[in-house]
Formats: C-alpha cells, structure tokens, sequence
C-alpha cells in the first residue's frame, strides 16, 4: 500500500499555508508571547502532527504512520538542540525580544528550503549509492562522541558563524541599531542594511550545519522523501513557540546534550547495521549482503529516542533542583 498522491498533495497545500500564516502574524505582530500563548501553541502543533499520523494511517497504512511518528519525534529532540545556539545567538547580536519571533520563524523558513534540498541529495544518492549508509553511520557516530564532550561545542558553532559575519560586515554597510523587523533603513540619506541581516544569516549558518547532522539521521527511520520532509516540517513549526515557552528553562537542561548523544550513536549504529545487511561493497564479504546482520525495528528507535529524551530531561531538572535547594540558606 502506497501513500496516495492526492494525499501528499494536499498535505503540502495545507502545511504551506498554516506556515505562511505563522510567517504573516510573527511578521504584523511583534510581540513576547506569553506562556499561555507558547503553550496553546505547541500543543496545537504536536495535535496537529498526531492528527496527520492518523490520517496516514487511515489512508496509507499503520507502517507508514509509525515510520512518521518515529521520524517526527527523532528531528523533534534534534531540533531542541537548535534552540541552545539560537539562544546564543540572539543574545550575541541583542536582538529585541518583541523581533525574536520574526527571526525564529525566518530561520524555520530557510531550515526547511535546506532541509528540501539535502532530503532530494539524500533519497538521489541513497537509490544510486547504498554503502552511503557507511558513511552516514560513522559520521552520525563521530557527531554523538562530539556532543557527549564538555561544554563548548555550541560556541564553537557561534565562532564559525562570526567568521561569516566578519566578511559580511566588510563588504556592506550596516547600521548599529535595529529598525523594528525591517532588513534595510536610512541614515543620514543612505539606505545600509540593518544588523537584522546579520542575524538571518547566523541562523542560516546554523540551519545548514543542523541539518547536515539530522537529515542522514532520519534515514535510517524511512526512505520515503515524503514522509522524510512532512517529519522535518512537523518538528520545525512549533520550534518558535518552543524557544519562547522554554525561556530560560534551556539553561537548566544541562544532560539533554548526552540525550542527543546517546540518540545520535544509536542511530549510527543502526545505519551501520542496515549498511551491512544490504552490503554491495566488494571488499566486505565478497560484495554480497550479509543477512545475519540484524535490523533494528522502528519501535526500539522511537522507544530509544523517547526514553533518552526523557531521561535526561529527569535528571537535567532534578540536578537544578539539588542546586537550588543547595543554594538556598539554611535556618
């Protein structure tokens, strides 16, 4: 059973529209949402990503809705790990907190457009070249023993990005100051860029190496290109309302990093397995498959990326509570 064309089509239409109309109201209405508001929000999108399981489900088959909900609930706690650098970002270049919403939903935009890209790149070299799942085991592997290290591995990410910035601001003129959300404004008779630019760029940057790490990620979950982008998409259009609802609770998950960690190694090794069991490369075993090499079920991935999600989000809060409790004086 296939996932019907109507339906895909439709599901485009739809996504398309509920994103412009976020993109038009972050854009005529600046504004710091409150958490009531972050909170209706979120739960409307995560609503909204279970309604679109069911119908897959109805209309495609129970195989296709799992595969979804696996992948979405994989770039979801991956997309997390984007709202620390963002965070860092926006304090780096003061960024207005009432303008924060405009530049989060930008930065969706262009995490979408790239995503796109490295998903048709992807299902192209997977149908031509199977051994990239080597490849992108080992690299998923080598990017879980990065973020299992000490602290600094987001700033390294925010220096990369000022390298960028650098070259931008010798090349055109910008302003000091923000001008409300526009990109371009006056002074002195002059039109110069705003630093809003800059900070669309940042997150640019950003955007491309996140999804560098996620894409070859969810591969391991489906081949469906379909279901691959609808995953990012879902993952992607509550993020805005994510990073306002957190607030400052990010600071206090200090463990969802080895969380990450743990989902990203055990999806490298995943795809190394699946490398293995559909072996073309004539060095390993003569070319052939090699059919005792097991293959990891979609249950145990979203069973792995929930509980490791979940565990260190426990221990991040209990860890801060201890603190706090420490920090206070004793009668």
């Amino acid at each position: 059973m296939d996932i019907p064309v109507w339906f895909e089509v439709g599901s485009f239409v739809v996504l398309t529209l509920i994103l412009i109309g976020d993109l038009l109201l972050a854009k005529f209405r600046p504004h710091i949402p409150s958490t009531k508001e972050s909170s209706l929000w979120v739960a409307f999108y995560v609503g909204l990503a279970l309604v679109f399981a069911w119908l897959l489900s109805v209309f495609a088959g129970g195989p296709f809705a799992t595969e979804f909900l696996t992948g979405w609930a994989l770039e979801y706690s991956l997309s997390i790990d984007n709202l620390f650098v963002f965070v860092l970002i926006m304090a780096q270049f003061a960024v207005p907190r009432r303008l924060q919403q405009m530049v989060l939903m930008v930065g969706i935009i262009i995490a979408l457009v790239l995503r796109g890209i490295f998903i048709l790149l992807g299902v192209a070299i997977i149908e031509n070249f199977s051994p990239i799942f080597y490849i992108f085991g080992a690299f998923l592997i080598w990017t879980a023993i990065r973020q299992a290290m000490p602290e600094g591995d987001h700033d390294d990410e925010v220096k990369r990005e000022n390298f960028i910035v650098r070259l931008l601001r010798r090349r055109i003129d910008i302003s000091e100051e923000y001008d409300g959300n526009r990109l371009r404004t006056v002074i002195d008779g002059k039109r110069v860029w705003t630093p809003m630019l800059i900070v669309f760029v940042a997150i640019g940057v950003t955007d491309l190496m996140f999804a560098i790490d996620s894409i070859p990620a969810i591969f391991s979950i489906t081949h469906n290109s379909f279901l691959v982008f609808t995953a990012n998409i879902f993952a992607l259009m509550g993020l805005r309302q994510l990073y306002f609802l957190l607030g400052d609770l990010l600071d206090r998950l200090r463990y969802l990093h080895y969380g990450i960690a743990v989902i990203l190694g055990f999806i490298g090794v995943k795809l190394i397995l699946h490398a293995i069991h559909v072996n073309e490369l004539p060095f390993i075993n003569g070319g052939h498959h090699i059919e005792w090499a097991p293959e990891i079920p979609i249950w145990m991935s979203l069973t792995v990326i929930l509980a490791s999600m979940a565990v260190a989000t426990i221990a991040s809060l209990i860890a801060s509570a201890r603190e706090r409790r420490a920090a206070l004086p004793s009668e």
